[in-house]
């Protein structure tokens, strides 16, 4: 331990952070004070077990999100925070929201008073680590806020948080040993690999952690600046104070290592508050100082939260919804966490971490990270088309510029920071390129974009691209999950050849649309459903239809939900099976299947027979009636799905977020319409769950959606206006909705059966 009197400072800009002022008193009751759409946001929607979110403070699209996580290492709790549990482990810096696999959680904060722990503590043993109960009775969220108070200390607790820098405010009792300890050595799942603390003065510390865990290597560089000198403090490294001793020199003001934490011990008085304002970055700590101060220098608390605050109020008014507050809070916490990933990831200066690890400027463009593509291309990002062009065209450049970095020359899979994790399937940044393309979404090389999703679909080595594009499927005997790969490379193929086509580029549109007919070869006339074949043709034998086996053929699911996975081609799909009342026939025993044979998938969650509305290859489904002649069907399940998977409470979504895929697909079906087919332009029309919906488009053009006689039992489309005209088509273009307008429904207790009869598939792929 030990005492500080002065200490040198080497960074000239961060002198003014030594002299910031302490930041006004905002309680937490304070946090609601700005009436706006922001009251409706409630983080702790999805906050339980499987939900995945986190509840902290974070700004729109934010790179630093401080949050408490309450259990590690666990797929239930992968954002850091369970609902359920009853003591808090730490606040920390970095949080996905809803992902599959935990990580993140860099850079723990925690309040301590008395002797100060190190370690965590186990769930079942709070009082043997640093670890501390809590009531969700003195805890608060709303959007860019967090409140708690500790029930064993005794601190409040509040975070709130900008684009890159944020606000941790602790509230003391009186005493001489209240602590603020840094826990560098752990995340939401990996242990550190290497790290390191500074201590610049007396009251500013940075560092940073490397991470080898789902991103084989991640770096995280922090600075932090605390509003009250540190009474005294302290270096650890695994466990051993690093003291100053004449034999061997050893500063007692910085320790690298992979087992590091630092605390500050202070005298307080009854209810004084030390607030510790921090910032992160990719590059270094020097960075994450500058980004603290060009964003929060000489703000307050209130000030912080009330511009983060401002900013969500800005984003959540591209949409205003009609209803009850609990539809109200909802429907804008859904749209709360469509905004939340992909994050920003570049410094103040634009400099970020590339795919190659070099340090380079996002010119023209704002960098972006963490896609988790195989979830969002399906619903979040046409969503962006809509609510966020400008953003989704920077996302877009940020998924180009990983191209251009990348060895294989390969567009993202599953990008995380400045690494690629090569999770899940398929080349999915293809579809979210040509659905922006198609929409004519402004702000990226077109011609760029063509040349990166062309060579990522022709990249031979690409879980066995070549061998699909030789046989026309993927055999199982090369190479697993191989019936999925199949059905979804052939997606992928469909959105190539659209942008082919738009672009003059009839030998490529002709190459890939073959290539995505490739599901027909895998359809088993035998069961009517999809199936595995190995590279002579065989089918799998034996094959079990609703059987899931990790490493099988089928990704996260049975042939059962797989079998539909064709949003490109419905009627091909439909003609395999002779027409629509035998492929109807087909669809409705997934919907009453009840065997209990795949409870070992723990991912899956919200069954309605073999219908997992928990996992996204079942989130187009419902809409396969629409084409096939029966589209109250869809109506129906619309809202028998959201009603029982959705909601405003904690445990209210059901599977993980998957970085807003989850909230995205219920904001498009409140609506009353769905993207089947991401890259075709086209809606397929389901069921409002809201009585009125303005969406306020690019140029000061509105889209208004009404439901008139909508209630529990009035689910049914009666009629139908789209811009004035009467509409029997279950499908509509976005051509009708970009410049403004409005879809009149009228509702009934029964289906109209002869509304929505009118299909021509010859326009679902058109502009």
């Amino acid at each position: 331990m030990s005492k500080i009197s002065s200490l040198g400072f080497p960074y000239f800009f961060l002198m003014a952070l030594f002299f910031l002022p302490v930041c006004c008193r905002l309680h937490a009751q304070e946090a609601n004070k700005y009436k706006e759409t922001v009251d409706f946001v409630n983080p702790l929607i999805g906050t339980f077990g499987e939900g995945n979110c986190y509840p902290g403070a974070v700004a729109p699209f934010g790179m630093i999100q401080i949050s408490p996580d309450t259990e590690d290492n666990l797929w239930e709790t992968a954002s850091g925070y369970d609902y359920g549990d009853s003591s808090i482990i730490a606040f920390s810096l970095t949080h996905f929201s809803g992902t599959g696999i935990p990580d993140l959680g860099d850079i723990r904060f925690m309040p301590q008073v008395g002797k100060p722990w190190f370690v965590q503590g186990p769930k079942n043993n709070p009082d043997s680590g640093y670890r501390a109960r809590f009531s969700h009775k003195d805890e608060m969220a709303s959007a860019g806020y967090y409140s708690v108070k500790l029930s064993d200390n005794h601190v409040r607790v509040e975070c709130t948080a900008g684009d890159r820098a944020g606000m941790l405010r602790f509230t003391f009792p009186a005493t001489d040993s209240a602590i603020i300890s840094i826990d560098m050595s752990k995340n939401l799942r990996w242990n550190t690999i290497w790290s390191n603390i500074r201590v610049i003065n007396d009251s500013t510390i940075c560092g940073y952690h490397m991470v080898n865990g789902w991103a084989r290597e991640r770096y995280v560089y922090f600075t932090a600046v605390f509003s009250k000198p540190f009474l005294d403090f302290g270096v650890m490294n695994d466990g051993k104070l690093m003291t100053y001793n004449t034999y061997r020199f050893r500063s007692a003001k910085e320790s690298a290592g992979k087992n590091l934490q630092f605390f500050a011990r202070y005298s307080t008085q009854t209810d004084e508050q030390i607030v510790v304002k921090v910032a992160i970055s990719a590059i270094s700590s020097e960075s994450a100082a500058s980004n603290l101060n060009s964003e929060i220098i000489g703000l307050g608390f209130g000030q912080v939260l009330k511009s983060t605050r401002e900013k969500w109020n800005a984003e959540l008014n591209k949409v205003s919804v009609e209803g009850t507050s609990e539809e109200k809070e909802t429907y804008y916490t859904a749209l709360y966490h469509a905004f939340l990933t992909p994050m920003l990831y570049q410094d103040a200066d634009m400099t970020y971490r590339g795919l190659d690890n070099n340090f380079r400027k996002a010119v023209g463009f704002t960098n972006y990270a963490v896609f988790s593509l195989w979830d969002t291309y399906r619903a979040t990002h046409p969503l962006f088309c809509l609510l966020q062009p400008a953003r989704n065209a920077d996302m877009i450049n940020s998924m180009l510029a990983h191209y251009d970095q990348s060895a294989d020359h390969l567009l993202p899979v599953w990008s995380l920071s400045s690494n690629e994790t090569w999770c899940m399937i398929g080349y999915h940044a293809v579809p979210v390129i040509v659905d922006a393309y198609m929409k004519g979404i402004k702000g990226f090389d077109a011609q760029r974009a063509y040349e990166a999703i062309k060579t990522t679909a022709m990249n031979a080595d690409y879980d066995n691209v070549k061998t699909y594009s030789i046989l026309g499927w993927v055999p199982f005997d090369k190479e697993n999950e191989s019936v999925s790969k199949t059905l979804e490379y052939g997606f992928d193929d469909f959105c190539v050849a659209q942008m082919a086509k738009s672009l003059g580029k009839t030998e490529d549109y002709n190459y890939f649309t073959h290539r995505s007919k490739a599901y027909k070869n895998l359809f088993d006339t035998t069961t009517m459903l999809m199936r595995g074949r190995d590279s002579k043709g065989h089918w799998r034998e034996p094959f079990h239809s609703h059987e899931y086996i990790q490493g099988g053929d089928f990704t996260e699911g049975t042939s059962w939900q797989y079998t539909w996975y064709v949003p490109h081609d419905v009627k091909g799909l439909i003609d395999l099976y002779g027409g629509p009342k035998p492929f109807t026939q087909k669809l409705d025993s997934l919907f009453t299947f009840n065997d209990n044979s795949s409870d070992n998938v723990s991912d899956i969650q919200g069954r309605l027979g073999e219908y997992w509305h928990g996992n996204e290859p079942s989130h187009h489904i419902i809409y396969l009636y629409d084409f096939a002649g029966q589209p109250w069907k869809t109506q129906q399940y619309v809202h028998t799905i959201i009603k029982t998977q959705y909601g405003n409470k904690p445990n209210s979504l059901s599977g993980n977020d998957d970085c807003g895929q989850m909230s995205s697909w219920y904001i498009f079906n409140a609506m009353g319409f769905y993207p089947v087919c991401p890259g075709s332009n086209y809606y397929a029309i389901g069921s409002p769950v809201l009585k009125s919906i303005t969406l306020h488009l690019a140029d000061q053009k509105d889209f208004k959606i009404t439901a008139a006689n909508l209630n529990d039992e009035n689910i049914y489309i009666q009629s139908v206006k789209l811009n004035g005209r009467e509409w029997n088509k279950p499908y509509f273009h976005y051509d009708e909705l970009k410049n403004g307008g409005e879809l009149s429904f009228v509702m009934g207790p029964k289906p109209n059966k002869k509304w929505g009869q009118n299909v021509d598939f010859s326009e679902l792929d058109q502009k």
